[in-house]
């Protein structure tokens, strides 16, 4: 397995468990939210899937100045189901692996991603990996909300 195989495997085996856990979280209770200050469960699967995008965009232009010019696709979408969301974030999330898959490995190393707007500058390896991880933290969270709601929650160490 090269480089590019094993950071295309982490991104689908984290989205995988995501969709365990959004897909367990049942409809009538997707608005919740453990306190006024925290977001919903609606709210946080939308964040990840729209901070993807967002991640890629960051990406291709090298750091977050590329969002100064971009239509977000999210920004005035209604959250109606777990599965619309999904379909809907299909077409850039399948962008997103497809390109990861043509990153030459010199470029995980060498391409520089500024984000110095929120305290970092980061190679896009490093990059990479901090996006999976960001997934992966809200996840966490959501399997937290479920254990508050007192839901059952998905074996996602499968």
């Amino acid at each position: 397995m090269n480089t590019n195989e094993l950071i295309t495997l982490n991104f689908e085996e984290v989205r995988r468990r995501s969709e365990k856990v959004w897909r367990a979280i049942p409809e009538e209770l997707l608005q919740w939210r453990p306190d006024e200050n925290a977001i919903s469960c609606s709210e946080m699967i939308r964040h990840v899937l729209e901070g993807e995008f967002l991640y890629h965009q960051i990406i291709l232009g090298r750091g977050s100045r590329a969002l100064t010019n971009i239509s977000n696709p999210f920004e005035d979408r209604v959250f109606t189901t777990v599965d619309d969301e999904l379909e809907f974030a299909k077409k850039y999330r399948n962008e997103f692996i497809k390109y990861i898959k043509t990153i030459h490995i010199n470029d995980l190393e060498n391409i520089e991603i500024d984000r110095s707007d929120v305290g970092y500058k980061r190679k896009l390896g490093d990059m990479l990996l901090r996006i999976a991880y960001h997934e992966s933290v809200h996840t966490g969270q959501l399997l937290s909300y479920m254990r508050t709601m007192g839901v059952e929650r998905p074996n996602i160490w499968d």
